[in-house]
């Protein structure tokens, strides 16, 4: 069922259709995007009276960005910033000391260029500093136990020879010998270090002892690399012991299968796997407020990093693992328990946004607590668990702190980092489409229009291809693929949540899976051509645009997309499925998704020759814009270049903008503002935006 109608009347209320509507605001930019404040984190006091969290700044023309600590009262009274100007601050936590509560963290202070990210302790009064640690090598992910009696964090030890170790006499030679995968990931090369997990003491002096390493000698990393964080390994509430995520297979390059570990916080005694026979990804441990459960988070099909997110208990009392989230058709991530321990909340992609809930530990009862047109996630919870901190963003803004009543009821907006910039800002509106598609299903759309849009004129549309291939399309507020600067510039832009997304149950999100050309692109197409039946949409100014695998849809839609767009852009993308499958590096990924090694079977031999997009360079006559990082080893630089090579060859007018110390995201300042003036004129050449 399509429901034009219904989109008609939220134009309707929105105020759309007043001809003439004149604009006596600002629009966003690719500068102000770099402007706006960014909120982390966010610890609540042990008395429940106040918040601490950090708002991240960037500084275009020094290309680097500074952190500011901000304290704020929890009933919304007022706020003060505690310290500014911080190079970096992070795992911010309260900790009760025998002079009261202080605030743990770690980052940088002092002189020169060598500085180490070290434990400083940070009193809420008077915004002064003092020193915790002093290691030679820093620190990374500090937890503090919760008796406030020692650290936990991470140091990288280094484990393997480099050429310079095997052949001291040849202290020049950079060559590297390479015996098995994984000598890269994602963006950094194996360093011959290894991330493991260190306890140490903390003083009456209030200084930390000496470390002891949970790992030792084991050639492996916690957190598990790439994307892993402090998640992944917490305190036992005793502080006597920490659980730990960790990847113990070999064959790290074809597996996902990590595991919970526990661990004597003295480092005495052997590490104990308590998820052995559970051959997917388990992660992010947490224990239950007694001390008699943990909760984590496990995937149930080995190799398929995709799989949906079960919360999962282990009981001390039997040892055993259950599952707590049985019959529930959605993916839970960051697990956290009610202080009473009878619930767990969690957060869940939904149907286009990410939502709280709760669930019962002793009958599985389930409560959404949030709503709205937002992404929603739990940052922390008061000690009488009456109270949640969370954070809130949509495309409009980005994240700012709510509070929310535990058991649900109405959020109360706690920050407002950004309201300066908003206040004369004309934003834009998002609205629901759903369209259905080439084999009859429902495709939820969301469709973002320019500020003071008026549908009496021609409007130029981007047609937005999601990456993933399994990562919904919420409300969420990017610094690349920005849906509020993209309308800003005059661009209806239609976001498709099409096969192989979360939030609208398993089924929906496996489907992509083995299917890359498939049904996952008519239901972009179908999108597509249902928007172009709005009389505002200029059929000859349509562009399709994405990442990653929304790279990979672009460069499919070069050769299957007919006459539907006048340019294609392409960042990231996968544009030869053979030559990605020999370079890339998680293979558990490829192997999962699309088979396996194109030369194993006739048969997948075809799957390749059937999905590839370099086997449709022959229909490309669309301009090309190509997006890409040399040191993005997850979608290699090869990808990038050949599909550029081809539109040159072919005499396709074609750009490429390289980055040669970008990964798969620019996160640079200066290379994020270029990205966009390149990305926006690149469209406006062929697109034009007469509606301006």
């Amino acid at each position: 069922m399509r429901l034009k109608s219904l989109v008609l009347i939220w134009m309707a209320i929105l105020g759309f259709g007043v001809a003439g509507a004149a604009s006596a605001g600002e629009k966003m930019t690719p500068e102000l995007l770099w402007e706006l404040g960014r909120v982390s984190g966010g610890a609540i006091s042990p008395d429940g009276a106040s918040v601490v969290y950090t708002v991240r700044r960037y500084e275009l023309a020094e290309n680097k960005g500074t952190t500011d600590i901000h304290l704020a009262a929890m009933d919304g009274s007022g706020e003060r910033v505690l310290a500014e100007g911080l190079s970096s601050a992070s795992a911010l936590q309260w900790v009760s000391t025998d002079a009261g509560a202080r605030i743990f963290l770690a980052t940088k202070r002092g002189e020169g260029d060598d500085l180490k990210t070290q434990v400083w302790s940070l009193d809420p009064e008077s915004g002064e500093f003092t020193a915790v640690s002093d290691y030679e090598h820093g620190v990374a992910n500090l937890k503090v136990s919760p008796t406030g009696k020692h650290i936990a964090f991470t140091v990288d030890v280094k484990m393997d020879d480099t050429v310079n170790d095997l052949y001291e006499d040849l202290p020049k030679a950079d060559a590297r010998i390479i015996d098995s995968l994984m000598f890269r990931h994602w963006d950094s090369w194996h360093d011959y270090k290894y991330s493991h997990v260190h306890v140490a003491p903390i003083g009456d002096d209030g200084k930390a002892g000496e470390p002891v390493d949970l790992m030792e000698g084991l050639k492996t990393d916690c957190p598990v690399p790439p994307f892993g964080g402090s998640e992944e390994f917490t305190w036992s509430p005793d502080g006597k012991e920490l659980a730990l995520t960790l990847k113990m297979v070999r064959n790290w390059a074809e597996s996902t299968d990590t595991d919970i570990y526990l661990a004597s916080a003295d480092g005495k005694g052997r590490l104990r796997n308590i998820t052995a026979g559970m051959n997917g990804y388990d992660k992010e441990p947490v224990y239950s407020p007694d001390g008699n459960k943990i909760a984590f988070l496990s995937m149930e099909r080995p190799g398929f990093e995709s799989d949906r997110n079960r919360i999962m208990l282990y009981e001390r009392s039997s040892d055993r693992v259950r599952e707590l989230t049985v019959g529930l058709d959605q993916t839970a991530h960051s697990p956290t328990w009610a202080p009473d321990g009878s619930r767990i909340y969690f957060s869940s992609e939904q149907l286009g946004t990410d939502q709280i809930f709760s669930m019962r530990i002793a009958n599985g009862a389930l409560r959404q607590l949030s709503g709205g047109q937002y992404n929603w996630d739990v940052r922390d919870i008061t000690a009488d668990g009456a109270t949640m901190l969370v954070g809130r963003r949509d495309m409009i803004r980005p994240w700012e702190l709510f509070t929310l009543p535990a058991l649900g009821g109405q959020a109360t907006r706690l920050t407002a980092i950004n309201d300066e910039h908003y206040a004369n800002l004309d934003t834009p509106t998002v609205v629901e489409r759903w369209v259905r598609s080439t084999d009859g299903a429902n495709v939820h759309n969301w469709v973002i229009y320019p500020p003071n849009f008026d549908p009496k004129k021609k409007y130029p549309m981007l047609t937005y291809c999601q990456g993933g291939p399994q990562g919904q399309i919420g409300q969420w507020f990017s610094y690349r693929w920005n849906f509020h600067l993209m309308a800003a510039n005059g661009y209806v832009v239609v976001a498709v949540n099409r096969r192989g997304l979360p939030g609208f149950g398993r089924e929906w999100n496996d489907q992509i899976s083995k299917d890359w050309g498939g049904q996952a692109m008519q239901d972009i197409l179908a999108s597509h051509d249902d928007m172009l039946t709005e009389p505002y949409i200029d059929a000859d100014r349509c562009a399709a645009i994405g990442a990653s695998f929304g790279g990979y849809t672009a460069y499919w839609l070069m050769g299957n997309g007919d006459d539907r767009f006048a340019t294609i852009i392409s960042h990231a993308g996968l544009f030869n499925l053979e030559s990605m499958y020999a370079c890339t590096e998680e293979l558990f990924f490829v192997n999962w998704d699309v088979g396996g090694p194109y030369w194993k079977s006739a048969e997948l031999q075809a799957e390749y020759d059937r999905f590839s997009p370099s086997r449709f360079v022959g229909n490309w006559k669309t301009p090309l814009l190509v997006i890409h990082g040399e040191k993005d080893f997850r979608v290699p630089i090869n990808q990038g270049i050949e599909a550029f090579t081809a539109a040159q060859i072919e005499g396709i007018p074609s750009r490429f903008l390289y980055y040669p110390e970008e990964g798969h995201w620019i996160l640079g300042p200066q290379n994020g503002v270029l990205w966009h003036r390149v990305f926006f004129d690149w469209l406006d050449r062929w697109c034009g935006d007469e509606s301006n």
